[in-house]
């Protein structure tokens, strides 16, 4: 069996108190991505600052931190052909304003600061965050039965 692209999705805080947790599951099994890693839990300050390294300096990185550390989260890893740019598509664009009818953040959210999910804006970025998010695996691999229907083999 060959493992597809991976990537990493997160259910914020806001969407998690907002009950949103299974829209956000269902919207990409409806696609046809697979599900293979999810945990619930809470944030730490220094894994925080970790997930959010690139911003660190910038004047709204402590909001961010104090932000994703401010309830629990739902950790996920997705897989599928080109799952980085589908789940990107799925979830719109960063500020939900802008963000198209039909995308989680088009449908769901109103607020930039409250935008419901992150999801990896590339493979080496959802490669860092999977092994910050699943340091000890738990990872599974196995088949959907419509993976035949999905994907060219």
């Amino acid at each position: 069996m060959s493992v597809r692209e991976r990537t990493f999705l997160m259910v914020k805080p806001d969407g998690v108190k907002r009950q949103l947790i299974g829209n956000v599951v269902t919207r990409l099994e409806a696609k046809g991505l697979k599900l293979v890693a999810m945990k619930m839990m809470q944030i730490a300050p220094e894994m925080a600052e970790q997930h959010y390294g690139e911003h660190k300096g910038k004047p709204f990185f402590n909001g961010l931190i104090e932000f994703i550390t401010s309830g629990p989260v739902v950790a996920m890893v997705w897989e599928g052909d080109n799952v980085v740019e589908m789940v990107r598509t799925l979830i719109g664009a960063t500020d939900p304003r802008k963000a198209g009818p039909g995308t989680i953040r088009g449908d769901l959210a109103v607020f930039t600061g409250k935008n419901l999910v992150h999801g990896s804006d590339s493979t080496e970025s959802a490669h860092r965050e999977i092994n910050l998010f699943f340091p000890e695996g738990g990872i599974y691999e196995y088949m959907l039965p419509v993976e035949s229907s999905l994907y060219d083999e």
